[in-house]
């Protein structure tokens, strides 16, 4: 299930959402830049569950290690099929959200759903030493706030049923539902595999409950006029 875009206009640019995504996109020239070294900058920047539980910076050492660590990761990404995923999601999503919200609340709401994202992961395997990476659980709090204020937009999907591929449009309270569900699911049954790396679910599931739970909070009043205060 891959949304292709929404049916939902924003009524300017996208202006953060384009920055986080450029700044991503640089961030990942820059680790394929690096090649072999490229796991040492990872272990720099990447949240590692082991030092945020501990308070320690685990060589190699870091100068934001260990609790700047879990904005750093953010803009990090593990492959090129992560960051393209992660980006899609970012460009369907924010432009809406952002719009909602205001620039700048908008980057504050994406960077504390991030963090909330990966507190999660650590609490769920506090001694892990297996570095987290990528903007997904901030992006989840995107989804979560999409959800909150725009339920009945259409989504344009792209599905796979085993040979089948299809076009559907689906609302996005049910189209996020779906997506929330296949997280919580996935979630449980990596429990017993958490040692082993992989895709952080309950990074996802962290940062799209903070996205619901802060998404009011974060959204400017309506004046009289109707028009936002940001």
């Amino acid at each position: 299930m891959i949304p292709i875009k929404d049916i939902n206009p924003s009524r300017r640019t996208p202006v953060v959402t384009i920055a986080l995504i450029v700044i991503c996109t640089a961030v990942f020239l820059y680790e394929l830049y690096l090649g072999a070294f490229n796991h040492i900058f990872v272990k720099m920047f990447g949240v590692i569950p082991y030092e945020i539980s501990h308070g320690v910076d685990i060589p190699p050492p870091s100068p934001v290690a260990p609790y700047g660590n879990l904005i750093s990761h953010q803009y990090l990404h593990g492959g090129l099929f992560h960051i393209l995923g992660n980006m899609l999601f970012l460009w369907v999503f924010g432009d809406n959200v952002e719009d909602r919200l205001g620039r700048f609340r908008f980057f504050l709401f994406y960077t504390i759903c991030g963090i909330f994202a990966a507190l999660l992961q650590v609490w769920v395997y506090p001694d892990s030493k297996i570095p987290l990476i990528g903007a997904s659980g901030a992006i989840s709090g995107v989804l979560g706030a999409y959800m909150v204020f725009f339920p009945r937009a259409q989504i344009v999907t792209l599905i796979f049923i085993f040979f089948l591929i299809d076009i559907i449009v689906l609302p996005a309270a049910l189209w996020i539902s779906v997506w929330f569900l296949m997280q919580f699911v996935s979630a449980l049954l990596s429990v017993n595999h958490l040692s082993m790396g992989g895709v952080a679910w309950f990074a996802h599931i962290g940062g799209f409950l903070a996205g619901v739970i802060l998404a009011k909070f974060f959204a400017p009043k309506e004046n009289e006029m109707g028009s936002y205060k940001v």
